[in-house]
């Protein structure tokens, strides 16, 4: 397995993954997101004015894994935290590291920036995904609120 920054041409194969981690959010059918918000987020992940990145793992070149993250300020730190915004699996090779290694070079690669914190969010409900991530990070108890307009 290979763990790599997305390249254009991997659009296509990318997109099952995208589709796969939105619909466990709840976000397909009616409610699945519009294409211009996908089409965008592709092109954010190669815009040098973007602090937004995008990770695949691929095994015997085929991808099985995304990872999204970005760097933010923050009030209480001088150097960027890093947010891990998206993280999936493909079904057929979970429990085989993968996810866990996406996370791992997802640190890697914020110690590299100079950030020190990496950090995520995920529904209470994801036991499948908290295994891994309690071995991995720290759950630090907060309760996360939103406002959409």
């Amino acid at each position: 397995m290979i763990i790599r920054l997305v390249e254009h041409k991997d659009f296509s194969s990318w997109l099952p993954l995208w589709d796969g981690y939105n619909a466990f959010y709840g976000r397909e059918g009616e409610t699945a997101l519009r294409m211009d918000i996908t089409q965008s987020t592709w092109q954010r992940f190669f815009d040098a004015n973007e602090p937004m990145y995008a990770l695949v793992a691929e095994e015997e070149g085929r991808l099985v894994g995304l990872a999204h993250y970005l760097f933010h300020r923050s009030t209480t730190r001088i150097e960027p935290v890093c947010y891990l915004n998206d993280l999936y699996t493909d079904r057929s090779v979970r429990g085989r590291g993968v996810g866990r290694a996406l996370i791992e070079d997802v640190f890697a690669r914020a110690r590299e920036a100079g950030s020190k914190r990496t950090y995520w969010q995920t529904q209470d409900s994801n036991a499948e995904g908290r295994a891994l991530y309690d071995k991995v990070a720290k759950h630090n108890g907060f309760i996360v609120y939103s406002h959409d307009e």
